[in-house]
């Protein structure tokens, strides 16, 4: 190993114990420079496991109940794009493994496991794995940061929190240090994009959004780009490019329109120094951005350069926002509109004029506006509508009114699809759809969709409510069934499997076993022996 790096952790996802303990006894870990990070019998357990852990590689098997290795991957990869995903199938799922890689997997190899071949296998990803790290190290630029690092680093320094990564000491003389711009890219009419899309659409499209507006920073000399919010996105440029920065937007909003046929709309802010001035300009071109909405015409917007004893800095009242985001994830609206007084009174205790108090309500209106739209409670509402209403109004009271008012009835309105009991309604729901259709092959990515909710948020929900994981509720209904019909019904035992939806009677077997002690023959003789005792 010599002076390798911490050790990359793996995650392993197989529903076979047998093939689980395999691979953690027959492979050298430490020797690859690898550890095991945790190890899930299903899909939706990895799921947990990742957000939990952040592995390096995912080795798991194709085909699994609920959430299958593909499922998985196309969940996880728009977050974790570096995250590698080898994948165990079996010779009659050649033409799966071969769409697993289609979709970005690492590599997949055939049941029964090679050792040897698994372990080269691992050795290349732990190369590439090094490369990656290396490339960054050696180039001390930030567009070279690994995804997630970077992304959190920008993230936080944009939303204005101080020093979030104090140990990268090299990015005192990042490329940040010299002069640049910022653009802010979001998608037109995004919530009724995302109201006709599925969740995995959403996915899906938000992932190829990204990785057109990646290769395009790359030919187009931008310094960095990450998503600051969905449907948005936030792209570095250097000062040298400020000349030709409505070129540059409208080249961005064509190069969109062309290869993704979405339409988007760019705000540019003025051009700066250092770092810590992210959380400046970024109002300043999300606010360049807010002309659309006045506009009603999505193209480029730059922000206006006025002198600086104009622009007055004052503190962004975040932990105001933060009481109004849980004033509406908890629908409690009492608490919103007694939040909407203080902000009132925060604009009129800093005495500030016009522009700056505006600037700060309508960030404030959009992040409130995202929060709708993160319970699904945003229905038929107009962002733009609010903001265009907001700029026609003259006092500080009036905004305030109508803010109380329009977020009042969007409250009121939503609340009828989003109570705190509609919580327990929509997992109702997906468990109707169950109970209707145990016996097929169900997955997560369907009853998900059906609750018109995100894989991860449904599974936190259906836990939270029901007490079950998604998996567990599913077994426990196919199992109430199966003992049903080996109780009711002279049906071989071998014909119950496909009935309640495992098409494998091997894999039916374990399962049942697992859940009641008993095979399913031992199950039914038992019942037969206990009902003929009683007519003794």
């Amino acid at each position: 190993m010599g002076a390798r790096q911490e050790k990359y952790k793996v995650l392993l996802v197989d529903d076979e114990p047998i093939i689980l303990r395999s691979l953690k006894v027959a492979i050298p870990w430490e020797e690859l420079g690898l550890t095991i990070a945790g190890e899930a019998r299903n899909g939706e357990a990895a799921l947990r496991l990742i957000e939990e852990h952040s592995p390096h590689i995912v080795i798991s098997d194709i085909r699994m109940p609920v959430i299958d290795g593909i499922a998985l991957m196309k969940e996880v990869l728009p977050r974790s794009a570096k995250l590698l995903f080898i994948f165990i199938s079996g010779y009659g799922e050649f033409e799966y493994a071969r769409d697993a890689l289609r979709l970005g997997a690492f590599d997949y190899l055939l049941k029964p496991i090679d050792h040897d071949e698994l372990t080269e296998m691992l050795t290349r990803a732990r190369l590439k794995l090094d490369r990656q790290k290396e490339n960054e190290q050696l180039m001390h630029s930030v567009q070279m940061l690994s995804i997630l690092a970077r992304e959190r680093m920008f993230t936080e320094f944009t939303l204005g929190n101080p020093r979030p990564l104090q140990h990268l000491k090299w990015l005192e003389n990042s490329e940040l240090e010299r002069e640049y711009f910022m653009a802010v890219v979001r998608l037109d009419d995004y919530a009724a994009l995302t109201a006709k899309w599925s969740a995995e659409e959403k996915h899906l499209w938000l992932f190829a959004i990204r990785n057109i507006l990646e290769e395009w920073s790359l030919e187009n000399g931008a310094l960095s780009i990450f998503p600051f919010y969905n449907g948005e996105w936030v792209l570095l440029f250097p000062g040298s490019l400020s000349t030709v920065k409505k070129e540059l937007g409208e080249r961005l909003v064509a190069d969109i329109k062309r290869y993704s046929k979405l339409h988007c709309s760019v705000g540019i802010s003025r051009s700066t120094q250092g770092i810590d001035q992210l959380s400046t300009v970024y109002p300043l071109a999300a606010k360049a951005l807010y002309q659309r909405f006045y506009s009603g015409q999505a193209g480029v917007f730059i922000e206006e350069e006025t002198p600086e004893e104009s622009v007055r800095e004052v503190q962004y009242p975040k932990e105001l926002e933060l009481s109004l985001i849980e004033s509406i994830r908890t629908l409690n609206m009492e608490r919103m509109l007694v939040l909407f007084d203080e902000m009132a009174s925060f604009i009129e205790s800093q005495s500030l004029p016009k522009e700056l108090a505006q600037r700060i309500i309508i960030e404030l209106v959009v992040v409130l506006y995202r929060q709708f739209e993160q319970l699904n409670m945003q229905a038929e509402w107009s962002l733009e509508g609010l903001l265009g209403k907001l700029q026609g109004l003259g006092t500080l009271s009036s905004v305030i009114n109508v803010l109380k008012e329009d977020f009042r009835s969007w409250m009121q309105e939503g609340s009828k699809q989003v109570t705190r009991e509609d919580g327990r309604s929509v997992v109702d729901k997906a468990k109707r759809y169950i109970e209707e259709n145990y016996h097929k092959d169900l997955s997560i990515e369907e009853v998900a969709e059906v609750a018109d909710l995100s894989i991860s948020h449904f599974c936190t929900l259906f836990k939270q409510v029901s007490g079950y994981t998604f998996l567990e509720f599913v077994t426990y209904y196919r199992m109430e069934k199966a003992k049903y019909i080996l109780l009711n019904s002279s049906v071989k035992v071998y014909q119950v499997a496909p009935l309640v939806g495992y098409q494998d009677p091997r894999y039916f077997t374990q399962v049942f076993k697992k859940a009641t002690g008993k095979t399913p023959t031992e199950f039914r003789e038992q019942y037969t022996q206990q009902a003929n005792e009683g007519y003794k």
